[in-house]
């Protein structure tokens, strides 16, 4: 079911409904058989960059599709309704992007960003490391000053795209503590990067998620971002937009799931009525509609206060728990809806349940997020 949007203007009108053709056309046909399989989707990401809905929050003049966040989001939530992982890398892609777009240099902007917003090139993102997840100023991946740049020593983890993209952001100790992080663009190709083999996971199983192992790898000077020790800095930054983008991976991941457990009701009948009917399912679908629904409203008031200029980490924080909890309720709602064909291979709402639960866990763990607004709470 289409879910009927409040759009800005006419032109994000157009934008959802050309989403909406390419995610049905492209996205939706393909999808059940990758994830069976985990099978990475070769050309999609070059689809999407041609439609230009792979940097849509940057601006045009670098490449980007220069619309409000407020639009990419619900952009986002429609490509996630029909394939979470595929939407999870867009918002990863988009992260990626931020750093260079934010923190560097024109110089280094004119080179780099027009084919990283343009589609040309897909990003990644890689600032968790094996033992240092939350605690991002625990890494250890470090990086020498050399001549002419650093040598990188070290791993990386839990970084999605990983081995297929064409640029990754590392974040690598350069000096002691917190402020001892900078940042760092670099390349696939570099001497020395490798990577794992895909961590084998509940959900998202089409596009890779993996290791990097950095093996004395020299990254030239030019390519770090921002000044030496800002790298926490840029993170942080980042991590507020990311947020709102899981978010409304998780919002469409629930759309769908909603649907499908109302097309269900809508054809299953029981004591000779459809199952809809019955208050007992009726109210369940009607509980699920509405952590949907405001689950929607919480990413979009975010997005809001971001587009105006206004504080919104708080915001993200909240919109990111509470988005997310409700994908995982409402999946598992589901496919109690569809019973035991619900448990089954032979329905999507398996595969959005398990889908659903990492939405808890990356961009920071929902535990994470309650610690942010309680210290936004206590001033």
């Amino acid at each position: 079911m289409a879910v009927d949007r409040l759009l800005p203007t006419d032109e994000a009108r157009d934008l959802i409904g050309l989403t909406r053709d390419v995610a049905d056309k492209v996205l939706a046909p393909i999808v059940d058989e990758h994830e069976k399989t985990g099978t990475y989707p070769a050309g999609v990401f070059a689809t999407l960059g041609e439609a230009g809905l792979l940097s849509l929050p940057y601006p045009e003049e670098w490449g980007g599709g220069g619309q409000p966040y407020e639009v990419y989001l619900q952009v986002l939530e429609e490509i996630a309704a029909r394939w979470a992982a595929v939407a999870v890398a867009v918002s990863v892609h988009s992260l990626a992007c931020h750093p260079l777009m934010t923190f560097g240099t024109e110089e280094q902007k004119q080179r780099w960003l027009p084919e990283m917003l343009g589609g040309a090139t897909v990003g990644a993102y890689s600032l968790s490391e094996p033992q240092a997840g939350s605690d991002a100023a625990a890494l250890v991946c470090k990086a020498s000053t050399v001549d002419g740049g650093y040598r990188v020593t070290g791993s990386k983890a839990w970084i999605t795209h990983g081995g297929i993209a064409d640029f990754y952001n590392l974040f690598a100790r350069t000096g002691e503590g917190s402020k001892g992080i900078s940042c760092f663009l670099v390349p696939k190709d570099t001497a020395g990067l490798s990577f794992g083999k895909p961590e084998e996971k509940m959900g998202l199983h089409a596009v890779p998620t993996t290791s990097a192992y950095y093996d004395n790898a020299f990254v030239p000077a030019e390519r770090r971002i921002g000044a030496e020790g800002q790298g926490l800095q840029i993170a942080f930054s980042a991590l507020d937009s990311g947020r709102l983008g899981i978010a409304a991976v998780a919002v469409g991941l629930a759309q769908a799931a909603l649907d499908e457990a109302v097309a269900y009701a809508q054809e299953r009948t029981a004591f000779g009525r459809k199952i809809i009917d019955h208050q007992g399912l009726g109210f369940l679908l009607a509980d699920m509609a509405a952590a949907v629904d405001s689950a929607r409203a919480t990413y979009l008031d975010a997005a809001r206060r971001r587009d105006a200029g206004q504080p919104y980490s708080r915001n993200a924080s909240v919109a990111k728990l509470v988005a997310t909890d409700a994908a995982m309720k409402v999946t598992t709602d589901a496919v109690q809806v569809l019973g035991g064909y619900g448990y089954t291979r032979d329905f999507r709402v398996e595969r959005y349940m398990r889908e659903a639960k990492i939405t808890q866990i990356f961009e920071g763990t929902n535990q994470i997020q309650r610690l942010v607004i309680s210290r936004h709470l206590a001033g």
